[in-house]
């Protein structure tokens, strides 16, 4: 009977090991090559993953400037980038500065709480390992127009327009974006509205280097009747994706509707102050900051772009991380204090009663009579 077990529990485990390989390889040949703000591919049969994006969109109400900035891993050395836009865009590179700045800007308050009794991860509630809680219209004539190309660092942009998806898709293949057919089919959308096309390419500045980590940033400018933020193409990414977007404008502004993501989360919301910067230059007359955060587990699910608007206030906020602590006495939990003094105390007041139960007693001396007489 115990051989049994012992052989039922080895081939679970060996189930489980074979699961685990079978998810990692999986995730090894899986194409990850859409991002929140556009398309990204690689320029080989490698791999290559958005795991973060971080955007800025500032909005004027005529003109748009969105600054993005995407975190990649995988081992392509060169990779092709597609974002929609819906006006005609200028491209330069934006500055790496001001995402440090906005990540001091917006960064919670951490302030200190204390509890009298334990918590998980308090002694003796300590779990596992011990540590406590654990982003004008096309022109007529050739169905594919190439407006610009630049040379921006690592990033080789054309500016396109478009009034064909095929002849579109033909065009980025024939020029080394080479599209998968359902990342061309869904660039029909765009199309039909007559958006025009930011196609970049970029390789690392080491040749032979994998692109991973922080890209350096963009920085987009165009006119556009609504301020949006292009989402649609990332329903074909192969992982969850990660959006951080910071938007400047007039007043606090939010996404009009979660797009099949989880709900937006606003993070951070309050008034530019500072004077000098990338920051303070961005925001010059957009001075409301708003931060927003949202998760898409189900990318498939993603319906369209984010449009922006305003909120019904301008109501500032910014998180609190409260980091609780035990109260303690000299390194000494409080409550330990406390539980033994009331223990102690407890075991002296039966300890006594115990002595005065047991004590023998003395024996009475008659009294003598009372005289008479």
């Amino acid at each position: 009977m115990a051989e049994s077990l012992r052989q039922g529990a080895r081939g679970r485990a060996l189930a489980v090991v074979l699961a685990l390989l079978a998810l990692q390889l999986g995730q090894l040949v899986a194409p990850a090559w859409a991002c929140g703000c556009g398309a990204m591919v690689p320029g080989d049969a490698r791999r290559v993953a958005v795991g973060r994006e971080e955007s800025v969109v500032r909005w004027d109400g005529a003109r748009e400037q969105v600054v993005m900035r995407l975190t990649v891993d995988g081992d392509a050395e060169r990779v092709a980038w597609i974002m929609p836009v819906p006006g005609r865009a200028t491209v330069r590179l934006g500055d790496p500065a001001l995402f440090d700045e906005l990540h001091a800007v917006t960064a919670p308050v951490h302030r200190t709480r204390h509890h009298f009794w334990p918590q998980d991860g308090d002694w003796p509630l300590v779990a596992g390992d011990g540590a406590a809680g654990a982003p004008p219209p096309p022109g007529a004539g050739a169905p594919v127009g190439v407006v610009g190309r630049q040379r921006l660092g690592p990033f080789e942009v054309a500016r396109l327009t478009a009034t064909d998806p095929a002849a579109l898709d033909g065009w980025l293949d024939a020029n080394g974006f080479a599209l998968p057919p359902r990342l061309a089919d869904a660039l029909r959308p765009y199309v039909d509205r007559r958006w025009e096309y930011v196609a970049v390419k970029l390789t690392p500045r080491a040749g032979g280097t994998a692109l991973t980590g922080a890209l350096d940033p963009l920085h987009l400018t165009f006119r556009t009747d609504e301020p949006v933020y292009p989402m649609r193409l990332s329903r074909l990414a192969a992982t969850p994706q990660s959006l951080g977007l910071y938007v400047l404008a007039a007043h606090r502004m939010e996404p009009a509707s979660r797009i099949g993501g989880e709900r937006p989360r606003v993070t951070y919301a309050g008034r530019v102050t500072a004077r000098t910067g990338p920051l303070a230059e961005l925001a010059a007359g957009a001075p409301f900051l708003t931060a927003i955060g949202q998760e898409f587990p189900s990318p498939e699910r993603i319906s369209g772009d984010h449009v922006l608007r305003r909120a019904a206030a301008d109501d500032t906020f910014r998180q609190v991380i409260h980091e609780d602590r035990l109260r303690t006495l000299a390194g000494v939990p409080l409550w330990l204090l406390t539980v033994t003094t009331a223990l102690a105390t407890a075991i002296a007041a039966v300890v006594v009663f115990a002595v005065r139960r047991t004590r023998p007693r003395l024996p009475e001396v008659p009294r003598p009579p009372a005289p008479t007489g």
